[in-house]
């Protein structure tokens, strides 16, 4: 079984269109986040027009913009504005409310990357329980249906792992009834370990559909790298006949344990062509040839 396809749009072209092409198909999940450019209001008529779609945003980082807007309300410094990421648990309540209000609605927020930028475990799980408990208060009044925690390394250099962050929402929400719903890691042939961990039973994937989590697979073309890395002979050794493009896309989607791989893709012909991709599944047993092959170098 493959992952489900769902729309990324950081760097997307014509992101109302791309939003569209994705929700005609069905339910689908929209990716975003407050410093994807103009993302928010341009997918918010999507979102209205599409109650089916679901949604998910992101706490963290943000655009030059909001990070005066924060400096001026008072919630951060200007050498913090500077940074331009932010786990204080004011500034996280300050820009979901922004993000709900542009967007009209999210059933996610991931915290975006916290582990950047901070180098004290001790520290960085302090911060996540309070930004957990800030979300806490949103899931419990309705207002979103739950959070995550997207990283782009966090889980791979030992930031925290899975159980340490259910620990965490335990704690922010005083039982063990959280709302914690997602994590979000890259996914590919670049970022094989994840594929190679939940193929043995191992892994952030495969704790976290354990605990009943939705598992979000990232970058499965590491932005766009792979359809010009990979060789044609890598593509017919993952599937004969198909592109290097389409064949990684397929792997990565065919990671054990792995809800949705997110695609930024900007056209109907790249999304037609991707949802043609991963149709049908590798099988575990090609699977690992495949990244064999590429451990080997």
């Amino acid at each position: 079984m493959t992952a489900a396809l769902g729309l990324g749009t950081y760097r997307v072209r014509a992101v109302e269109q791309a939003a569209r092409t994705a929700c005609a198909d069905g339910p689908v999940w929209l990716d975003t986040a407050p410093n994807y450019a103009d993302t928010h209001r341009l997918l918010a008529p999507v979102i209205a027009d599409y109650p089916g779609a679901m949604v998910a945003t992101k706490t963290g980082f943000f655009t030059r913009a909001e990070g005066e807007a924060a400096v001026q309300a008072g919630l951060i410094t200007s050498e913090q504005a500077a940074a331009g990421h932010s786990l204080h648990s004011a500034f996280t309540r300050w820009q979901t409310d922004r993000s709900l209000a542009v967007l009209g609605r999210t059933d996610l927020v991931f915290v975006h990357n916290p582990d950047h930028s901070h180098v004290d475990r001790a520290d960085l799980h302090e911060r996540l329980r309070a930004v957990f408990a800030v979300l806490e208060e949103f899931a419990t009044a309705g207002r979103i249906r739950g959070y995550g925690v997207a990283t782009w390394s966090g889980f791979q250099q030992g930031a925290f792992t899975v159980p340490e962050l259910l620990g965490l929402a335990n704690e922010a929400a005083g039982s063990s009834e959280n709302h914690l719903r997602a994590i979000q890691q890259p996914v590919s042939l670049v970022m094989s370990r994840p594929i190679a961990l939940a193929l043995d039973g191992r892994g952030p994937l495969v704790h976290a559909r354990a605990a009943g989590l939705i598992t979000f697979g990232a970058a499965p073309l590491h932005g766009g790298e792979l359809a010009t890395l990979a060789t044609p002979e890598l593509a017919e050794f993952v599937r004969p006949g198909a592109s290097p493009a389409a064949a990684c896309l397929l792997a990565a989607a065919s990671c054990p344990s792995l809800d949705v791989v997110l695609l930024s893709a900007s056209s109907e012909q790249h999304w037609n062509a991707a949802k043609d991709a991963i149709a049908s599944p590798l099988d575990r047993g090609q699977l690992r040839k495949v990244i064999d092959v590429l451990a080997q170098g």
